[in-house]
């Protein structure tokens, strides 16, 4: 068994600890410099990334195989991967980059093929002078987004 093979095992025993948990990332460096990030349905807490860290950690022996490890959450940064974090953001406002445009709207439903996103643009009267308030819905593949970042808006 590889050392990779090794570190998916343990992540995936303790993620099945938790079942609200998923992993968004896991990278291991030439260096062995292990990087798990995490989400949740119900977010992460610290404590949830050091039960994570330490049942990797206490099951892999540095004599065999000096390593470093970090387990952190995804940032509110960081862009969502997967159909768990859409579904997890639905009613939160996104900024979706496609190849073509980018649109800042509301997270109103994600599938396992795409979600859909909901905005209000003020736009051109189509008879007469002065500007309307227009709805737009759009459904947008995964395949078509490059990235998309859950805004946090302060009121």
């Amino acid at each position: 068994m590889t050392f990779k093979e090794k570190v998916t095992n343990l992540l995936e025993e303790g993620l099945l600890e938790n079942p609200s948990l998923f992993l968004v990332d896991l990278s291991i460096s030439e260096s062995y410099k292990i990087t798990v990030t995490l989400d949740g349905d119900n977010g992460v807490t610290l404590q949830d990334c050091i039960d994570v860290s330490r049942m990797i950690e206490n099951n892999l022996d540095r004599e065999e195989q000096d390593f470093s490890l970090e387990v952190a959450s995804a940032g509110v940064s960081t862009p969502l991967k997967l159909v768990r974090q859409y579904k997890k953001n639905i009613g939160r406002t996104l900024k979706v980059k496609t190849a073509t445009e980018t649109i800042e709207a509301k997270l109103e439903a994600a599938s396992e093929e795409g979600i859909m996103l909901s905005w209000t643009a003020r736009e051109p009267k189509k008879i007469g002078k002065g500007k309307e308030t227009v709805e737009h819905k759009r459904e947008i593949p995964y395949s078509e987004i490059k990235e998309a970042i859950v805004i946090i808006i302060f009121n």
